[in-house]
């Protein structure tokens, strides 16, 4: 919705899709540390499985963002470039658990809902299991660090879009007042 008021938005999770995509930047240096098992017949790294492969070792798990964070960090730098002097938006589901997102960026907007509300829309949009969802969420920040963490909080939980919209287009007019581009 902050792209409809002409904000660009560099999204680190499609960043990391297209890394682990097949032929993507970060399959070989995968490859390298983790072997064959964890990529998948198509070339891609296999997200299910390297999700349990973490989830059951820290040390993978700090190994695998040895070699994904720098590769994301550099796409985002292109792209922010390339956005000029528009505003930029930095979508990083991770963002409080990585001091060196907080201290990149002017403002932290959170989008809040109910753990359970969470739950459902993952639900709804993956073939995940309800207790990988659970795991998923408990080994991120919380949801009162996220909102200690942040500039303003929408909830997005139980409006609709249009009253959604609205809370978007005031934020934009308190965070970018037409002022600032003349």
């Amino acid at each position: 919705m902050l792209v409809a008021h002409g904000a660009v938005l560099i999204d680190t999770d499609a960043i990391s899709r297209s890394l682990t995509r097949p032929g993507g930047l970060a399959i070989e240096p995968l490859r390298a540390a983790f072997g064959d098992d964890l990529i998948a017949p198509d070339g891609a790294m296999d997200r299910a499985r390297m999700r349990e492969h973490v989830f059951a070792d820290p040390t993978a798990k700090a190994r695998l963002e040895g070699i994904l964070h720098p590769l994301i960090g550099l796409e985002c730098n292109r792209q922010a470039d390339a956005a000029g002097d528009a505003v930029r938006v930095f979508d990083v589901p991770l963002l409080v658990e990585s001091a060196r997102w907080r201290a990149r960026v002017d403002r932290v907007l959170v989008v809040d809902c109910r753990e359970e509300v969470q739950v459902a829309r993952v639900l709804a949009r993956s073939a995940w299991a309800r207790d990988t969802v659970l795991a998923v969420i408990g080994q991120q920040a919380s949801r009162a660090a996220r909102r200690a963490a942040a500039d303003a909080v929408i909830f997005n939980d139980g409006i609709g879009l249009e009253e959604l919209a609205a809370e978007v287009a005031s934020l934009w007019q308190r965070w970018c007042p037409v002022e600032q581009w003349r």
